[in-house]
């Protein structure tokens, strides 16, 4: 029973820390419809839609971050297109002050308003990895929980081959 008790109290983690991220508002109910998605037949759906979401992430930053870098020229399109797949891929997985960050980059990148970029690249910047962190955080916690849930139901033990023994 021991072991029940354990995946209860890291459930009970798991909902505090999404509640956590929802009442700062770092993430919206979208991430709750990605949980209704995943089933016994994909138990790491919301696992593997979030990592696709990191690397694309990743890359979308590192290249609006090229483009801001270099001082002779800014390429404005470039950026706001960035920042219509970035804004896409977060509102697909609750990622709401990403998203809120994004349109305000966009509204800068619209104006061409160098600094105003800069300082809102700065501020995607860190709550990306906010989002990031507390997520990894939240996948270790689910991955403690399966663990200790699948620990109650051993597995039944292999058939014992028969030994066949041969009186000659």
């Amino acid at each position: 029973m021991l072991l029940g008790l354990g995946a209860n109290q890291l459930l009970a983690d798991m909902n505090r820390l999404l509640s956590l991220l929802f009442h700062q508002g770092v993430l919206d109910e979208q991430f709750l419809e990605l949980q209704q998605l995943q089933d016994e037949t994909s138990p790491n759906f919301v696992y593997d839609v979030v990592n696709i979401y990191f690397q694309e992430s990743e890359k979308l930053i590192r290249n609006l971050r090229g483009l801001l870098v270099d001082k002779e020229f800014s390429d404005y399109k470039k950026m706001g297109k960035h920042l219509n797949q970035l804004m896409g891929s977060s509102s697909s997985i609750g990622a709401k002050r990403v998203n809120n960050i994004c349109l305000a980059f966009r509204a800068a990148s619209e104006q061409n308003n160098r600094p105003a970029c800069l300082r809102a690249l700065e501020v995607l910047e860190n709550e990306y990895c906010y989002l990031n962190n507390k997520l990894h955080e939240f996948f270790q916690i689910e991955q403690q929980r399966v663990l200790a849930a699948g620990v109650r139901y051993p597995m039944p033990p292999p058939p014992q081959q028969q030994q066949q023994h041969h009186h000659h």
